[in-house]
């Protein structure tokens, strides 16, 4: 749940707590670093099931209201939860089945028929083990195991031990020999006697809660050590002072179809483990020389004997064949996974709902024969890198027929320059800068182009004073007044003007966490809110964290190995790639309008993937830009290219003047003001979880169109540079003559409201 929380908020609504209170209520537990809200029920001890019900259903509703959430992803961990949380309008219904839990002591005689209920209307379930799929799989279409994983990092602090042993542990002597979880009628209590009795000079430590067993039932012996409930943080310390890590659950109904969370964990912190035969342990682990399975007391001890004496170098071996192992068993992998079966589970739900409530249904429309436009192989849509790229590559590498399309009456998209009225070159969508790192993307460029080296500089109007941005070195020598000449001296001034953040979310945050709140309001605060229309605290950390900080005087706005620009400029570059006989172009011309008639095997698109599927889910939120260009009778307006506006009082965010980039010789100059919008068209993704959110939607769509492949910086809603996107066009043409279709994950689209009992 806290993986899910990152891209929306999970309130995690737990079971009931009967009270004396007369009217019932929601407790609130928030846990600000995961986005997590626990929300515990407090309902009068003396209400029946049907008041229990009732109360539970309005409470759950009232939070739905609050929040805002018509429609939220509803993910069960118990059947139970179901009894009031059925008539929820959901954006899609998990089951998450981790145990079977009607085969456990005291379980409520409703639970099965609940279950069944659930199943019936679950999108998508999940088992907590393949045993626990194989009984369940034939009741389910959409039915997928996911094993125990582990958080490798977490745990591998138990192989260097912590500083000091806990302090309840740190009396007890060893060998000692460990459990965690919980202790409950899974735990075989004569086992654990019995090792004990056989070896009193073992130490066993019991760490976890007692739940449904009476603590008089608990085998009591010197060297048992009982430590009670730990949370989770803890673990590792714990594990580090183990000697041995031991699983002794009982063979019964009520382990019959268990996945041990403990067992990755206990060797991601590096120790053995001794197990009873519990089926999907033996099934994943049994070939594992760090794990041994014994299904009788005797066993059980002459496995813990024989692992506790195995020299180092065959632990050190056992160890490395685990490590191989975990490798693969990520926390991160089972999102990613369950990720992408919502998010299909989410669409499909939605394009049923829609079908239901007779709205005519999104269509894709399929390429009819016309005697107007013979046939291609591909038709690109967009005559921009992402497109051109793609449409050079599938003509002159693999021999296509393709067609390119382009609203826009000229080829080279938002990199289209021009010469203006007064014969002076200047890009007509603002500065493109052409930089990189790869040779690759630099060779494929030069079949296209002769280069003009250029290195980027950019300095910022503040305070009075032109100062280079990023900030460096002279930025801070001339704002402050100050002579700093070393880079430890301008690193310590930045130090102190720092301010701790621990965790860096937002835009500001990276920023005041970096240089400090005055610098932050000085170069970065209105020119974000000018250019996005948002505080920096409310967009993601990654805007500002491509702009670096520098302790030496390097004023170049970026450092890659190769800066240049096409000498004759990128409309000619553009014109040149597309320049082949297997290339017609069609410019000025609407796709939309003209889809139905033309006849290709494949679809490269790189406008807008929301236009596309005509906005099934509401239009993706970018920012845009509107320019001024004017010609001036004087040879140099400013020093440099470009020149940053950061104060809100100031309507433009940046001034252009293009002969600095193009080298052009000329009497006047030419330069642009740039002034960001919400309308127009689309430049740069909003970089928001919640619109992120909105884009896995559409991204779901777009990995089932088989004849369609989305690409570029509107196709896949990510801001790219040129030269990742031409990367990402390359790319994608080697997957397409391979016949291979990439897959990426998705995670879940609408706010989850986790079911689930609280043991």
């Amino acid at each position: 749940m806290r993986r899910f929380a990152r891209q929306k908020r999970v309130f995690f609504f737990e079971e009931y707590i009967p009270c004396d209170h007369p009217l019932p209520y929601l407790e609130h537990h928030a846990f600000p670093d995961a986005n997590v809200i626990a929300l515990r029920p407090r309902l009068p001890h003396w209400w029946d099931a049907q008041a229990r019900d009732q109360a539970l259903r309005e409470m759950l509703n009232i939070l739905l209201a609050t929040i805002r959430e018509p429609r939220p992803l509803l993910w069960f961990y118990t059947p139970m939860m179901f009894s009031f949380a059925r008539d929820i309008e959901a954006a899609g219904i998990v089951y998450d089945c981790m145990d079977e839990l009607s085969n456990f002591r005291q379980a409520p005689p409703e639970l099965r028929t609940l279950e069944a209920e659930l199943i019936r209307k679950a999108d998508v379930v999940f088992t907590g083990g393949h045993s626990l799929y194989e009984a369940k799989r034939h009741l389910h279409d959409n039915i997928h195991p996911f094993p125990s994983a582990v958080d490798v990092d977490h745990f591998a602090r138990a192989r260097s031990g912590p500083e000091a042993d806990c302090p309840d542990q740190a009396g007890i002597p060893g060998p000692r020999l460990g459990f965690y979880g919980v202790v409950d009628e899974r735990l075989d209590l004569d086992l654990l006697r019995q090792v004990a009795q056989a070896r009193p000079d073992w130490n066993l430590v019991i760490v976890g809660p007692v739940v449904k067993i009476s603590p008089d039932d608990l085998p009591r012996l010197p060297n048992i050590h009982y430590l009670g409930a730990k949370n989770y943080a803890e673990l590792p310390d714990y594990l580090a002072g183990w000697d041995l890590a031991l699983m002794p659950f009982a063979i019964n109904e009520a382990t019959r179809f268990i996945s041990p969370t403990k067992t990755p964990e206990y060797l991601a912190g590096g120790r053995a483990v001794v197990s009873t035969p519990i089926v999907d342990v033996v099934r994943h682990y049994g070939e594992t020389p760090a794990v041994a399975i014994a299904d009788t007391a005797d066993g059980f001890v002459a496995a813990c004997a024989r692992l506790l004496q195995a020299p180092a170098p065959e632990r050190a071996a056992a160890r490395q064949e685990a490590d191989r192992l975990l490798a693969s068993m990520s926390w991160d992998r089972t999102f990613g996974a369950m990720g992408d079966l919502i998010s299909e589970a989410v669409t499909q739900r939605a394009a049923h709902r829609q079908a239901s409530s007779g709205a005519k249904p999104l269509s894709y429309p399929a390429v009819r024969p016309s005697n107007r436009r013979p046939a291609y192989d591909a038709v690109v849509v967009g005559a921009g890198f992402a497109g051109s790229v793609l449409a050079e590559r599938l003509a002159a590498g693999s021999g296509k027929r393709v067609l390119v399309v382009d609203r826009r009456p000229h080829v080279a998209g938002n990199a289209f320059d021009r010469k203006d009225a007064a014969g002076i070159l200047i890009h007509q969508y603002g500065p493109h800068i052409f930089h990189t790192n790869s040779q690759q993307i630099v060779d494929y460029l030069s079949r296209f182009t002769r280069w003009r080296p250029y290195e980027h500089r950019v300095l910022a109007s503040v305070e009075g004073q032109l100062l280079p941005i990023p900030i460096n070195r002279t930025t801070l020598n001339g704002l402050y007044g100050l002579s700093l000449r070393t880079e430890e001296e301008a690193a310590a001034f930045l130090a102190s003007r720092a301010e701790p953040i621990e965790a860096k979310r937002t835009s500001e945050d990276v920023v005041v966490a970096t240089v400090g709140r005055h610098l932050y309001e000085t170069f970065f605060r209105g020119y974000t809110r000018k250019q996005w229309g948002l505080d920096p605290s409310e967009l993601d950390k990654s805007v500002t964290s491509r702009i670096p900080t520098r302790t030496n005087t390097d004023d170049r706005y970026f450092l890659d190995s190769f800066q240049a620009m096409p000498r004759d400029g990128y409309t000619r570059m553009f014109e040149n790639m597309l320049d082949h006989g297997n290339i017609e172009l069609e410019l000025g011309v609407d796709y939309q309008d003209v889809r139905k008639d033309i006849r290709a095997a494949h679809t490269i698109f790189t406008g807008p993937v929301d236009e596309y599927f005509d906005y099934r889910f509401g239009k993706l939120p970018y920012r845009s830009l509107t320019f001024r260009h004017e010609t001036l009778d004087q040879r140099r307006f400013q020093p440099v290219a470009v020149v940053n506006y950061p104060s809100e009082q100031v309507p433009y965010t940046r001034i252009t003047e293009y002969k600095h980039l193009t080298g052009q010789i000329h009497e006047k100059t030419s330069i642009s003001y740039e002034f960001p919008c919400a309308d127009g068209d689309p430049y740069y993704p909003i970089p928001r979880p919640q619109n992120q959110a909105l884009y896995r939607q559409y991204a779901a769509l777009a990995e089932r169109q088989r004849d369609v492949t989305f690409v570029g910086r509107l196709g896949t809603y990510q801001y790219y540079n040129m030269d990742q996107v031409v990367g990402q066009a390359l790319a994608t043409y080697r997957r397409l003559a391979e016949r291979e279709e990439p897959r990426q994950q998705r995670p879940v689209h609408a706010t989850a409201v986790a079911l689930a009992d609280s043991a």
